[in-house]
């Protein structure tokens, strides 16, 4: 099995008097597909806002790639090569689809503020390997015909592939994906299974939260169940997806394919 790209020890979060994430212990490997599920109010929001770095934790250990990052903000965890989506679409709605993944791919880039006034050479070539690489984001994400269509314009799934192309733009080794095929039709679930399968073969370790059990039988190598902010269930999803504990508290039937 390939090193652990993150570890997450006795994570908690406490709002007030609710304890929304407690004790938490999980790994991801490099090159996995992990996936995160469990009921409504089960905390797996908030893991992600803690392993993303919009959400400090009240207590515990994150470590990403062997360092600990325990509570740095998101900038520095993208940084650091973590990037996320949300379960409401963040997209800039009068953007194109384009200048959207550009938008994010100027993380990675390295010409000064003096070399944008004055148009160098150099900033010249960032700029067009800039907008190669936004264009090969869009064609991965299938995208790239809607290139120069305003994000408002796109229908929701091409909203919602948009989004995974903003957060692929960053160039991210780990990429945390909060419930991506929400409101999708069975095609448009079907393509997400298969972009995900590409996320993965490209190198890109992916961690998701998702309710579509298929999609999560479909992709994913390991399954965490939250509870009440407490894991309840681990392991490849034959063996957690037919737990009679994961049954009775999420999935309310006997069985499940996997």
């Amino acid at each position: 099995m390939n090193a652990e790209i993150l570890s997450v020890t006795g994570l908690t979060r406490i709002f007030g008097g609710l304890t929304a994430v407690r004790d938490v212990n999980m790994t991801v490997h490099a090159g996995e597909v992990v996936g995160l599920i469990g009921p409504n109010g089960a905390g797996k929001t908030t893991l992600f806002n803690m392993l993303g770095g919009s959400l400090p934790p009240s207590s515990g250990r994150i470590r990403f790639d062997g360092a600990d990052c325990t509570g740095e903000p998101s900038h520095v965890m993208g940084q650091r090569g973590v990037s996320r989506t949300f379960q409401i679409t963040s997209v800039f709605p009068s953007l194109s689809a384009l200048d959207n993944v550009r938008s994010a791919a100027y993380r990675t880039t390295k010409a000064g503020w003096g070399a944008s006034v004055f148009r160098t050479a150099a900033y010249r070539r960032e700029e067009a390997d800039l907008h190669r690489r936004s264009m090969e984001t869009l064609a991965f994400c299938d995208l790239d015909h809607r290139a120069d269509i305003l994000a408002d314009a796109l229908s929701y799934g091409e909203q919602r592939r948009l989004e995974i192309a903003i957060a692929l733009a960053a160039q991210p080794r780990l990429l945390l994906l909060d419930e991506p095929a929400a409101g999708m039709n069975p095609e448009e679930g079907q393509r997400l299974v298969e972009m995900i399968r590409r996320i993965r073969a490209s190198g890109v370790t992916v961690l998701l939260v998702e309710h579509h059990m298929r999609v999560v039988a479909a992709v994913c190598d390991r399954l965490f169940v939250l509870d009440h902010g407490v894991k309840i269930a681990e392991g490849p999803p034959a063996q957690v997806l037919n737990d009679p504990e994961v049954i009775r508290v999420y999935l309310g039937r006997e069985t499940v394919d996997a």
